[in-house]
């Protein structure tokens, strides 16, 4: 099992809470937390723009990162959402083995 956090940027906090509830009802992820507004700056289709989002942080495993990713892309309204996987290297053993309990149903 590796464990990993898988991060997304969304536009608004009603859009993460929809994710982040798909993502724990589909055991696609154990949890998932938001924080934010941030304030991204990016480049999208030759135009710098700004924009006020919200991060969306889950934690899955690499068994389930293609369901996570296959949920939030489902529910995301960009054309090209911001889907990040991150290996966890380290941590609380039974934390981590309640992220593997919890995503294991897929």
């Amino acid at each position: 099992m590796t464990p990993l956090l898988i991060l997304s940027a969304c536009p608004t906090r009603e859009v993460a809470e929809k994710i982040a509830r798909a993502l724990v009802e589909s055991g696609a992820a154990a949890c998932a937390q938001i924080s934010g507004p941030i304030d991204s700056i990016y480049r999208w289709k030759g135009q710098i723009e700004r924009a006020q989002e919200v991060h969306l942080w889950a934690k899955s495993t690499q068994e389930a990162q293609n369901k996570a990713f296959q949920v939030i892309r489902q529910h995301h309204p960009f054309e090209v959402p911001e889907i990040l996987s991150i290996p966890i290297t380290s941590g609380l053993p039974d934390y981590l083995n309640w992220i593997q309990a919890e995503t294991q149903r897929i």
